[in-house]
Protein backbone atom coordinates (compact mmCIF):
# COMPACT_ATOMS: atom_id res chain seq x y z
CA UNK A 1 0.00 0.00 0.00
CA UNK A 2 1.34 3.45 -0.84
CA UNK A 3 2.67 5.50 2.06
CA UNK A 4 0.14 8.29 1.64
CA UNK A 5 -2.64 5.78 2.27
CA UNK A 6 -1.09 4.18 5.34
CA UNK A 7 0.58 7.06 7.11
CA UNK A 8 -2.51 7.85 9.17
CA UNK A 9 -1.98 4.53 10.94
CA UNK A 10 1.82 4.62 11.24
CA UNK A 11 2.21 6.66 14.41
CA UNK A 12 1.34 5.81 18.03
CA UNK A 13 -2.37 4.98 18.16
CA UNK A 14 -4.84 6.22 20.74
CA UNK A 15 -7.90 4.05 21.59
CA UNK A 16 -9.94 6.13 19.17
CA UNK A 17 -7.42 5.51 16.41
CA UNK A 18 -7.45 1.77 17.08
CA UNK A 19 -11.23 1.85 16.77
CA UNK A 20 -10.90 3.74 13.50
CA UNK A 21 -8.51 1.12 12.16
CA UNK A 22 -10.89 -1.70 13.10
CA UNK A 23 -13.70 0.14 11.34
CA UNK A 24 -11.53 0.54 8.26
CA UNK A 25 -10.88 -3.21 8.09
CA UNK A 26 -14.53 -4.07 8.65
CA UNK A 27 -15.58 -1.71 5.87
CA UNK A 28 -13.20 -3.42 3.44
CA UNK A 29 -14.67 -6.84 4.30
CA UNK A 30 -18.21 -5.54 4.00
CA UNK A 31 -17.62 -4.00 0.60
CA UNK A 32 -15.85 -7.06 -0.74
CA UNK A 33 -18.95 -8.97 0.28
CA UNK A 34 -21.16 -6.46 -1.52
CA UNK A 35 -19.04 -6.65 -4.63
CA UNK A 36 -19.06 -10.41 -5.06
CA UNK A 37 -22.42 -11.54 -3.67
CA UNK A 38 -24.64 -9.99 -6.33
CA UNK A 39 -24.39 -10.14 -10.09
CA UNK A 40 -24.84 -6.62 -11.41
CA UNK A 41 -23.89 -4.52 -14.41
CA UNK A 42 -25.66 -7.27 -16.36
CA UNK A 43 -27.46 -4.49 -18.22
CA UNK A 44 -30.50 -6.57 -19.06
CA UNK A 45 -33.24 -4.47 -17.49
CA UNK A 46 -35.17 -2.46 -20.05
CA UNK A 47 -35.94 1.20 -19.44
CA UNK A 48 -37.74 4.14 -21.00
CA UNK A 49 -36.65 7.77 -21.24
CA UNK A 50 -38.71 10.95 -20.88
CA UNK A 51 -37.56 14.58 -20.89
CA UNK A 52 -39.17 16.76 -18.25
CA UNK A 53 -39.02 20.23 -16.73
CA UNK A 54 -39.53 21.18 -13.09
CA UNK A 55 -39.30 24.32 -10.98
CA UNK A 56 -36.84 25.21 -8.23
CA UNK A 57 -36.45 28.53 -6.42
CA UNK A 58 -38.19 30.53 -9.13
CA UNK A 59 -36.52 29.01 -12.20
CA UNK A 60 -37.15 26.00 -14.46
CA UNK A 61 -34.73 23.09 -14.64
CA UNK A 62 -34.64 20.65 -17.56
CA UNK A 63 -33.87 16.97 -17.15
CA UNK A 64 -34.57 13.40 -18.16
CA UNK A 65 -36.23 10.56 -16.25
CA UNK A 66 -34.96 7.04 -16.92
CA UNK A 67 -37.65 4.56 -15.87
CA UNK A 68 -36.34 1.06 -15.17
CA UNK A 69 -38.75 -1.85 -15.57
CA UNK A 70 -40.40 -2.79 -12.24
CA UNK A 71 -38.06 -0.45 -10.39
CA UNK A 72 -38.54 0.14 -6.67
CA UNK A 73 -35.48 2.39 -6.28
CA UNK A 74 -34.93 5.89 -7.63
CA UNK A 75 -31.90 8.18 -7.73
CA UNK A 76 -31.38 11.85 -8.44
CA UNK A 77 -27.93 12.59 -9.84
CA UNK A 78 -26.30 15.68 -8.28
CA UNK A 79 -23.65 17.59 -10.22
CA UNK A 80 -19.99 18.09 -9.49
CA UNK A 81 -18.33 21.46 -10.11
CA UNK A 82 -18.29 22.99 -13.54
CA UNK A 83 -20.95 23.61 -16.16
CA UNK A 84 -22.52 20.17 -15.95
CA UNK A 85 -25.19 18.85 -18.28
CA UNK A 86 -27.43 15.90 -17.34
CA UNK A 87 -25.50 12.64 -16.82
CA UNK A 88 -27.26 10.44 -19.36
CA UNK A 89 -24.54 7.79 -19.61
CA UNK A 90 -24.39 7.19 -15.86
CA UNK A 91 -28.19 7.32 -15.63
CA UNK A 92 -28.53 4.69 -18.37
CA UNK A 93 -26.14 2.37 -16.54
CA UNK A 94 -28.18 2.68 -13.35
CA UNK A 95 -31.44 2.14 -15.24
CA UNK A 96 -30.06 -1.01 -16.90
CA UNK A 97 -29.49 -2.31 -13.38
CA UNK A 98 -33.04 -1.69 -12.24
CA UNK A 99 -32.72 1.80 -10.74
CA UNK A 100 -34.84 4.66 -12.05
CA UNK A 101 -33.08 8.01 -12.37
CA UNK A 102 -33.71 11.72 -12.72
CA UNK A 103 -30.75 13.62 -14.15
CA UNK A 104 -30.92 17.30 -15.08
CA UNK A 105 -28.89 20.16 -16.50
CA UNK A 106 -27.27 22.23 -13.78
CA UNK A 107 -28.73 25.64 -12.99
CA UNK A 108 -27.73 28.05 -15.77
CA UNK A 109 -26.41 25.26 -18.00
CA UNK A 110 -27.91 23.58 -21.07
CA UNK A 111 -31.68 23.86 -21.13
CA UNK A 112 -32.01 24.81 -17.45
CA UNK A 113 -32.82 28.36 -16.39
CA UNK A 114 -31.11 30.51 -13.80
CA UNK A 115 -27.48 31.58 -13.62
CA UNK A 116 -24.44 29.35 -13.37
CA UNK A 117 -22.05 30.42 -10.61
CA UNK A 118 -18.46 30.43 -11.81
CA UNK A 119 -15.49 30.46 -12.28
CA UNK A 120 -14.82 26.75 -11.97
CA UNK A 121 -12.82 27.25 -8.76
CA UNK A 122 -13.59 30.43 -6.89
CA UNK A 123 -15.57 32.17 -4.20
CA UNK A 124 -18.97 32.21 -5.89
CA UNK A 125 -18.70 28.59 -7.09
CA UNK A 126 -18.39 26.93 -3.68
CA UNK A 127 -19.51 29.64 -1.29
CA UNK A 128 -22.28 28.66 1.09
CA UNK A 129 -24.99 30.56 -0.79
CA UNK A 130 -24.38 28.72 -4.06
CA UNK A 131 -24.01 25.29 -2.45
CA UNK A 132 -27.27 25.77 -0.55
CA UNK A 133 -29.01 26.89 -3.74
CA UNK A 134 -27.78 23.79 -5.59
CA UNK A 135 -29.00 21.69 -2.66
CA UNK A 136 -32.45 23.24 -3.11
CA UNK A 137 -32.34 22.25 -6.79
CA UNK A 138 -31.43 18.68 -5.82
CA UNK A 139 -34.37 18.48 -3.42
CA UNK A 140 -36.73 19.87 -6.05
CA UNK A 141 -35.54 17.03 -8.28
CA UNK A 142 -36.15 14.49 -5.51
CA UNK A 143 -39.71 15.74 -5.05
CA UNK A 144 -40.23 15.64 -8.83
CA UNK A 145 -39.03 12.02 -8.98
CA UNK A 146 -41.21 11.07 -6.02
CA UNK A 147 -44.33 12.66 -7.52
CA UNK A 148 -43.64 11.17 -10.95
CA UNK A 149 -43.61 7.59 -9.68
CA UNK A 150 -46.01 7.95 -6.77
CA UNK A 151 -45.87 4.93 -4.47
CA UNK A 152 -43.99 2.76 -6.95
CA UNK A 153 -40.63 3.72 -5.47
CA UNK A 154 -39.82 2.50 -1.97
CA UNK A 155 -36.40 4.19 -1.78
CA UNK A 156 -35.14 7.46 -3.27
CA UNK A 157 -31.52 8.55 -3.00
CA UNK A 158 -29.04 11.19 -4.06
CA UNK A 159 -25.84 10.34 -5.91
CA UNK A 160 -23.04 12.48 -7.28
CA UNK A 161 -19.35 13.20 -7.24
CA UNK A 162 -16.80 15.81 -6.22
CA UNK A 163 -18.63 19.07 -5.37
CA UNK A 164 -21.73 16.97 -4.71
CA UNK A 165 -19.95 15.85 -1.53
CA UNK A 166 -20.96 19.20 -0.02
CA UNK A 167 -24.32 19.54 -1.77
CA UNK A 168 -25.76 16.09 -0.98
CA UNK A 169 -25.46 16.33 2.85
CA UNK A 170 -27.07 19.77 2.72
CA UNK A 171 -29.91 18.50 0.54
CA UNK A 172 -30.43 15.32 2.56
CA UNK A 173 -30.78 17.32 5.77
CA UNK A 174 -33.42 19.55 4.19
CA UNK A 175 -35.59 16.74 2.83
CA UNK A 176 -37.59 13.92 4.38
CA UNK A 177 -37.72 12.17 1.00
CA UNK A 178 -34.04 11.14 0.81
CA UNK A 179 -33.53 7.53 1.96
CA UNK A 180 -29.83 7.09 1.08
CA UNK A 181 -26.83 8.85 -0.44
CA UNK A 182 -23.99 7.65 -2.69
CA UNK A 183 -21.01 9.97 -3.11
CA UNK A 184 -18.06 9.44 -5.44
CA UNK A 185 -14.84 11.33 -4.56
CA UNK A 186 -16.74 13.74 -2.36
CA UNK A 187 -14.83 15.81 0.22
CA UNK A 188 -15.65 15.31 3.88
CA UNK A 189 -13.68 18.45 4.74
CA UNK A 190 -14.63 22.16 4.74
CA UNK A 191 -14.56 23.98 1.41
CA UNK A 192 -11.61 26.18 2.38
CA UNK A 193 -9.53 23.14 3.37
CA UNK A 194 -10.30 21.48 0.05
CA UNK A 195 -9.08 24.57 -1.82
CA UNK A 196 -5.83 24.57 0.18
CA UNK A 197 -5.28 20.96 -0.88
CA UNK A 198 -6.21 21.58 -4.52
CA UNK A 199 -3.87 24.56 -4.82
CA UNK A 200 -1.11 22.47 -3.22
CA UNK A 201 -1.43 19.56 -5.68
CA UNK A 202 -2.01 21.82 -8.71
CA UNK A 203 -3.78 18.83 -10.22
CA UNK A 204 -0.48 17.09 -10.96
CA UNK A 205 -0.97 13.40 -11.70
CA UNK A 206 2.34 12.46 -10.06
CA UNK A 207 1.74 14.49 -6.91
CA UNK A 208 1.58 11.48 -4.60
CA UNK A 209 4.90 10.17 -5.92
CA UNK A 210 6.59 13.25 -4.47
CA UNK A 211 4.59 14.05 -1.33
CA UNK A 212 3.47 12.31 1.83
CA UNK A 213 0.17 12.36 3.65
CA UNK A 214 1.79 14.19 6.55
CA UNK A 215 3.03 16.96 4.25
CA UNK A 216 -0.49 17.35 2.93
CA UNK A 217 -2.00 17.58 6.40
CA UNK A 218 0.59 20.12 7.53
CA UNK A 219 -0.10 22.24 4.46
CA UNK A 220 -3.87 22.11 4.89
CA UNK A 221 -3.49 23.10 8.54
CA UNK A 222 -1.19 26.09 7.97
CA UNK A 223 -1.65 27.40 4.40
CA UNK A 224 -3.24 30.84 3.98
CA UNK A 225 -6.54 31.02 2.11
CA UNK A 226 -6.59 32.61 -1.34
CA UNK A 227 -10.29 33.36 -1.06
CA UNK A 228 -12.40 34.80 1.74
CA UNK A 229 -15.91 33.43 2.08
CA UNK A 230 -18.09 31.52 4.53
CA UNK A 231 -16.87 27.95 4.47
CA UNK A 232 -19.16 24.92 4.29
CA UNK A 233 -18.26 21.92 6.43
CA UNK A 234 -20.16 18.75 5.44
CA UNK A 235 -19.51 17.28 8.88
CA UNK A 236 -22.04 19.73 10.33
CA UNK A 237 -24.84 18.27 8.20
CA UNK A 238 -23.59 14.69 8.58
CA UNK A 239 -23.57 14.89 12.39
CA UNK A 240 -27.29 15.66 12.37
CA UNK A 241 -28.10 13.03 9.73
CA UNK A 242 -29.21 9.43 10.12
CA UNK A 243 -29.56 8.83 6.38
CA UNK A 244 -27.44 5.84 5.28
CA UNK A 245 -24.60 6.83 2.98
CA UNK A 246 -21.62 5.39 1.17
CA UNK A 247 -18.51 7.25 -0.04
CA UNK A 248 -16.16 5.90 -2.71
CA UNK A 249 -12.63 7.28 -2.96
CA UNK A 250 -9.57 6.96 -5.18
CA UNK A 251 -6.21 6.84 -3.40
CA UNK A 252 -4.50 8.89 -6.13
CA UNK A 253 -7.03 11.75 -5.94
CA UNK A 254 -5.43 15.19 -6.33
CA UNK A 255 -8.70 17.16 -6.09
CA UNK A 256 -9.82 16.28 -2.56
CA UNK A 257 -7.89 15.17 0.56
CA UNK A 258 -8.97 11.56 0.80
CA UNK A 259 -7.01 10.71 3.96
CA UNK A 260 -8.64 13.46 6.01
CA UNK A 261 -12.06 12.66 4.54
CA UNK A 262 -11.75 9.01 5.60
CA UNK A 263 -10.61 10.03 9.09
CA UNK A 264 -13.71 12.22 9.46
CA UNK A 265 -15.98 9.43 8.25
CA UNK A 266 -14.43 6.99 10.73
CA UNK A 267 -15.11 9.39 13.59
CA UNK A 268 -18.72 9.80 12.43
CA UNK A 269 -19.04 6.01 12.27
CA UNK A 270 -17.75 5.77 15.85
CA UNK A 271 -20.54 8.19 16.78
CA UNK A 272 -22.98 5.65 15.33
CA UNK A 273 -23.72 7.25 11.97
CA UNK A 274 -24.84 4.78 9.24
CA UNK A 275 -21.98 5.60 6.89
CA UNK A 276 -19.68 3.34 4.86
CA UNK A 277 -16.81 3.99 2.48
CA UNK A 278 -14.58 2.16 0.04
CA UNK A 279 -11.05 3.13 -1.01
CA UNK A 280 -9.53 2.22 -4.38
CA UNK A 281 -5.78 2.83 -3.80
CA UNK A 282 -4.70 3.08 -7.44
CA UNK A 283 -7.61 5.15 -8.75
CA UNK A 284 -7.95 8.92 -9.06
CA UNK A 285 -10.75 11.45 -8.75
CA UNK A 286 -13.04 10.47 -11.63
CA UNK A 287 -14.29 7.08 -10.44
CA UNK A 288 -17.45 6.82 -12.53
CA UNK A 289 -15.52 7.69 -15.70
CA UNK A 290 -12.67 5.25 -15.08
CA UNK A 291 -12.00 2.04 -17.01
CA UNK A 292 -12.87 0.00 -13.90
CA UNK A 293 -16.53 -0.69 -13.15
CA UNK A 294 -15.75 -1.67 -9.55
CA UNK A 295 -16.84 1.62 -7.89
CA UNK A 296 -20.19 1.61 -9.67
CA UNK A 297 -20.67 -2.12 -8.97
CA UNK A 298 -20.11 -1.60 -5.28
CA UNK A 299 -22.41 1.42 -5.22
CA UNK A 300 -25.26 -0.43 -6.94
CA UNK A 301 -24.85 -3.50 -4.75
CA UNK A 302 -24.85 -1.33 -1.62
CA UNK A 303 -28.06 0.37 -2.74
CA UNK A 304 -29.79 -2.92 -3.49
CA UNK A 305 -28.67 -4.50 -0.21
CA UNK A 306 -29.96 -1.47 1.66
CA UNK A 307 -33.31 -1.74 -0.11
CA UNK A 308 -33.61 -5.47 0.61
CA UNK A 309 -32.70 -4.99 4.27
CA UNK A 310 -35.46 -2.45 4.70
CA UNK A 311 -38.19 -4.81 3.43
Amino acid sequence: MKKHLSIAYSYHKSPTQYAKERLHKSVILLLLFLLFTTNIIAQTTTYTVKDIKFKSKGIELAGTIFTALNSKIGIVIVHGSGQELRSNKFAAMLAKNGISVLTYDKRGVGESGGEYAGPEVGTNNIDSANLNLLAEDANAAVLTLKNYFGKKLTHIGLSGGSQAGWIIPLASNKSKNVDFTVIFSGPVVPTLEQLRFQFFTEGKANFWSNHTEQEVRDHIRTAPDRYKFITTDPQVSLRSSNTPGIWLFGGQDVQIPVGLSIDHLNLLKIEGKPFEYCLFPEMGHFLTASDSSAPIKIAINWIKKLSEKAK
